[in-house]
Parts: C-alpha cells; sequence; structure tokens
C-alpha cells in the first residue's frame, strides 16, 4: 500500500466509481455491490465515455446480477490499467498525473523521496536511472468491493417462483466478485452470514497460490473483537483467510451504525493491539489445518492489516492512531463526500453539506433494516419524505426490493419504507385503540423510515447526468457526523494534503477530538435509551442501561490515562479533552443518582 489511509464505501453511488479517480496515484477504495442496476447503468456510461463496446445485461439474463458485477468490476480494472500505462508514459516535470501521484505520497515516503532527489538531479544517466527506478515502483490502489453480509434477499424464478439455489443478493454479489479479475479485498459488514461464508469456500481465488499469495482476499468491517475474533474463527475452519481487520466507530461513521453497548474506540483499539498477534497464531493452525485437508501445503502466516475508520478528523489523529495502536492505515470516509472529483455528489446536495451545521447530521431510524442510520437532515430525500407526508401520502414505491423483510401482511416479505407498508400499518394503528398521542408517535416513528435503495443511488445518475426522466430527483445521504467541522469543497490534493498534515482544513473550527465526538455520541445514545417509555422488559432494560454507563465511565479512565500519550500530537487537544471528559463523567453520576 502506497497510502496510509483508505476510502471506505460511500452509500451505494457516492463511491461507485471512485476507483477511476483515485486508484492510478496508489489509493484504495470501496465501491458498494449491493445494487446491480446502478452497477450496470455506470457500465454502460463509462462504456461509452470512453468509446468502449457496451454489451447490456438484462436483469432477465441468466445469473444477471452476478454477471452484471463481474463485467463492472473488470471495465473498471481495464480502465484504471489504461490510465496507468498513460501515466508511465509521460515525462516527469510536466505537471500531469505522473508528477501528482509522487506529490501526494505521505512526506516521509522513500519515493517522495527519490522523486524530490531526481528534481535536482542534473546528470542525465542518473536523471533516466531514477526514472525508470520511480516508474517501477509505482503500486496502484485496489478496487475493493463491500457486501453486507446480513443484506441477502431470497430470490425466485420469475415463472416457477422457485428458490434459486445460490441466487441470494449477497451470494451472487460475492459470485460476481469472485469471477472478476481484481485482484483486491472483499468487505464484508453488518453482521455474520454463515451461508455466505460457506460460499466463500468454493472459490479458488481465495485460497493461495503457490507462493502463499492471495488473488483474492477478505477484510472484516467490525467494531469490536469479539466480533472479529468470533468471525475470523468461523472463516479460518473454512480455509479462508481473514487479511484485514477494518475497525469502525460504532456510532462516529457514515451509513448504518452498529452502537456497542457502551465500549468505545480507545479501548476497542487497545485490545486489538494487545490480543492480535495471539489471535492470529490461534487462527493461523486452524487455517493451516483446513488447508491440508484441501490438498494445500502452506508454511507462512499470511499478512493481517489492521486499520481503523470512522471519525478521524486532522492529521495528529491519524497519526496517533497510527503510531500509538500500531496500526496499517485509515478509513478517511465522509470528509471525500465534500471531494467532487474523488465522489459522485450532485450539485444541490453538496452546497447543502457545505453549508451545514452540526445538528444537520444526527442517527436516525430511517432505515428500513431497523439498524441506526446516520442521516442528513437538509437532504432532498428527506425534503421528499415530509412533502409526500403533508399531501397524505406516507412512504414510497418499492422497485429495487433490496431491503425487503417485513411479512406482518402475508408471505411475501415486503419493505418498511414502501408506501404499501405504511399504508397498511396506519390502517392497522387507528383500529387498535392507541391515545391520540400514543398514536401520533407511532405514526411519526413509522413515516420515519425512507427509501435508500433509490436514495443512496440517485446522486451518480444526477451527476453523470443519465438520470431517467420519471426517476426520483430526491437524494438520501449518510455521512457521519464528523462532516459537520468540514466545509469544503475540496480538491483532491487539499483532502490528502490535510490527511498528512501539509495543509490544515479545519484551522479557526472549535471541534473535540476523535475520542470526545464519539463518546458525546454514545451520552446521546445513551440518553435516547433512558427517555424510553414503558420498555417491553424494565428489569432488562434497567441492566442495559447499567451496563452501558459502567462501560461509558471505564472508558473515560481509559482516555484519562491515554491523555498523557499526546504531548507529540498537540491536535488532539490534551487539556481541553481532561476538562471535557471530567464534564461528561459529572454528567453521567448526577443522571446515576437522579434515576
Amino acid at each position: 500500500m502506497q497510502h496510509l489511509f483508505h476510502i471506505p464505501v460511500l452509500g451505494l453511488a457516492f463511491s461507485i466509481d471512485t476507483p477511476l479517480a483515485v486508484a492510478k496515484y496508489g489509493i484504495t477504495s470501496v465501491i458498494s455491490i449491493v445494487d446491480d442496476e446502478l452497477i450496470e447503468r455506470m457500465r454502460a456510461y463509462h462504456c461509452k465515455k470512453n468509446d468502449l463496446l457496451y454489451q447490456p445485461i438484462l436483469a432477465t439474463d441468466y445469473d444477471s446480477r452476478a454477471a452484471r458485477i463481474t463485467a463492472y468490476l473488470n471495465l473498471l480494472q481495464d480502465l484504471i490499467d489504461r490510465q496507468v500505462e498513460n501515466m508511465k508514459a509521460a515525462h516527469f516535470g510536466d505537471g500531469g498525473d505522473l508528477d501528482r501521484y509522487f506529490e501526494l505520497l505521505p512526506n516521509n515516503h522513500v519515493l517522495k523521496e527519490k522523486y524530490h532527489r531526481l528534481r535536482c538531479t542534473v546528470s542525465i544517466d542518473d536523471r533516466h536511472a531514477l526514472e525508470r527506478e520511480l516508474k517501477g515502483q509505482m503500486a496502484v490502489g485496489e478496487i475493493q468491493a463491500n457486501i453486507m453480509a446480513k443484506v441477502d434477499k431470497v430470490n425466485e424464478n420469475a415463472e416457477t417462483h422457485e428458490v434459486m439455489p445460490f441466487s441470494s443478493d449477497a451470494l451472487a454479489a460475492l459470485r460476481g466478485f469472485a469471477n472478476s479479475k481484481v485482484s483486491s479485498g472483499l468487505v464484508l459488514s453488518a453482521g455474520l452470514n454463515q451461508h455466505l461464508y460457506s460460499y466463500i469456500a468454493t472459490f479458488p481465488d481465495f485460497y493461495p497460490d503457490s507462493e502463499g499469495q492471495l488473488m483474492k482476499r477478505i477484510i472484516l468491517k467490525v467494531s469490536d473483537y469479539r466480533s472479529a475474533y468470533i468471525q475470523a474463527r468461523l472463516l479460518a475452519k473454512k480455509g479462508i483467510w481473514v487479511s484485514e481487520y477494518r475497525i469502525e466507530s460504532g456510532l462516529n461513521c457514515g451509513g448504518h451504525a452498529f452502537a456497542t453497548d457502551g465500549y468505545l474506540l480507545g479501548p476497542i483499539l487497545e485490545e486489538f493491539r494487545d490480543k492480535r498477534q495471539a489471535m492470529s497464531q490461534e487462527l493461523f493452525a486452524m487455517y493451516r489445518q483446513a488447508l491440508v485437508a484441501k490438498g494445500y501445503d502452506i508454511e507462512r502466516m499470511p499478512q493481517t492489516r489492521y486499520t481503523v475508520q470512522g471519525g478521524i478528523g486532522n492529521a495528529d489523529e491519524q497519526r496517533f492512531l497510527l503510531d500509538y495502536y500500531q496500526l496499517d492505515g485509515t478509513g478517511w470516509g465522509s470528509p471525500f463526500l465534500l471531494v467532487p472529483e474523488a465522489t459522485n455528489v450532485d450539485d444541490d446536495t453538496l452546497n447543502r453539506l457545505v453549508e451545514a451545521q452540526e445538528q444537520d447530521f444526527y442517527v436516525s431510524d430511517a432505515s428500513p433494516l431497523g439498524i441506526p442510520f446516520n442521516n442528513f437532515r437538509k437532504s432532498t430525500a428527506e425534503d421528499l419524505r415530509l412533502q409526500r407526508l403533508a399531501q397524505g401520502k406516507p412512504g414510497n414505491p418499492c422497485t429495487k426490493k433490496y431491503l425487503i423483510s417485513n411479512t406482518e401482511y402475508g408471505g411475501r416479505p415486503i419493505c418498511t419504507a414502501s408506501n404499501k407498508y405504511q399504508s397498511l400499518k396506519i390502517k392497522e394503528l387507528k383500529a387498535s385503540g392507541l391515545s391520540s398521542r400514543e398514536f401520533r408517535l407511532e405514526v411519526a416513528k413509522l413515516t420515519e423510515k425512507t427509501c435508500l435503495c433509490e436514495g443512496l443511488s440517485s446522486a451518480a445518475y444526477i451527476k453523470k447526468g443519465i438520470l431517467g426522466p420519471k426517476e426520483s430527483k430526491a437524494v438520501a445521504i449518510c455521512p457521519g457526523p464528523n462532516l459537520a467541522w468540514f466545509s469544503g469543497p475540496y480538491s483532491l490534493d487539499e483532502m490528502i494534503g490535510h490527511i498528512y498534515g501539509r495543509i490544515n482544513l479545519l484551522n479557526g473550527k472549535s471541534r473535540p477530538n476523535l475520542f470526545v465526538n464519539e463518546l458525546l455520541l454514545y451520552i446521546a445514545h445513551l440518553n435516547k435509551h433512558l427517555a424510553q417509555e414503558n420498555p417491553v422488559d424494565e428489569q432488562k432494560h434497567a441492566k442495559y442501561i447499567a451496563h452501558f454507563r459502567e462501560q461509558l465511565l471505564n472508558g473515560i479512565d481509559y482516555y484519562k490515562s491515554l491523555s498523557k500519550k499526546f504531548k507529540a500530537y498537540p491536535l488532539l487537544n490534551e487539556g481541553w479533552m481532561l476538562l471535557e471528559l471530567a464534564s461528561i463523567e459529572s454528567e453521567l453520576q448526577m443522571s446515576d443518582e437522579t434515576r
């Protein structure tokens, strides 16, 4: 890896072709392979843009979902290969992509030092030798793909209604990735799917070659050590190695939020640092045994990377995470939504993000999956939701059906954000005898659900100019709360310069560090549970609250001790952090006493 960060998956469409913008510079990014209709339309767009023959893959074609994903990944790889070939054919010093490649590298990267030496070299022979060396050591960023493991709708034959084997959404997406020519990582997120894990073991690219190298690698996105350990054991026993643990803050991130029970990022990272060597040794023993049974022979343990993402905001936070927790890299997601050359955000939404305030970013119940979802109050999707409510037409047409799951009203599942479900549910609530206040609360909770399948895709169609005349222009966007301190828009050079401390895009912004930001989000999460009226199981609810509060207090003690390590990282602001921790601790203790 040339860079110390990657760009995580951003919604469905925001990073769908980000590799075309950044991979040639050695930067890895992640695309979602949930929406194969979006993927097919983006393939058509990029074929036309690059004067390539486009052969449509219709939804009615055999194994169309997997085939579309394979074709798109192959196209991205071919286009990036062409970009890199053109870069290497260029000359140093002309101010083009070749020079930009080396200028964007981390400050102390060995290739950057050689590049700067090249600029001072007078001898033609020495210069040519250095140019060949630099071009020979250029590495391309990966095209990584993300599957939400639990988003795994079962698909039927359109005529017979029989369930087709290995055709569920997650398995078909996996097959599309596995059959592609890309050599990169598959990011598995949002929980454990045993069926999916077993299916991974049927593809040879996930097994080592004669030199012990993996053509395709598994990356687990996890929020705590226990989850990582359980999933990695299951995979190791199948002969599948986890090549990276992508540790994500439970709440200080974009998209769906998977809150831990008050267990904070700092202590989680410390546990990974302390236990990862022993875990790797244990897993390797299982992995090797499974491989031997499958006819593979491997002596050396494969490489394992540990990275972190969620709420990182400046170069000192970046450096501290890498240094203290001995991490291999970080993920910077939401800030790249303000980098137009790298992501698909339409102009209207971009302007709204630029002008947004801290209160415009919040954790909502908008997701039909029933999982807390980071939302943006000023999105056009939110405008449309409120407009439909005012017109007495709650819900959305359900066309793509990726998030259908509810079976309350018949055998076939439907989406809780659909107008069909919401109309049926409101009718049921009206007949349930609720008080007017209870009815209003239930309806508000129900109608907060919004269509993510369409909303998280439309920005790419708008930006590329391929939105159909009857398609919705409403854009749903799910930034992490950390975006509140970035105002943008920024160039790619500016954002990368900020990450590496060459410039500071947050000058003049009063921002708590990432650890305090996350703690404040967990306090808000706790307060939401405290405000819950008449819980179904009061004893269980009280036990959860007590455990949650205890974990937060333990985390505060941990951060008090950790702050002593901040002296070499002034932007972490040790003094301010200690004051904030004291205030939060006092608030927690007082809330416990008044219960």
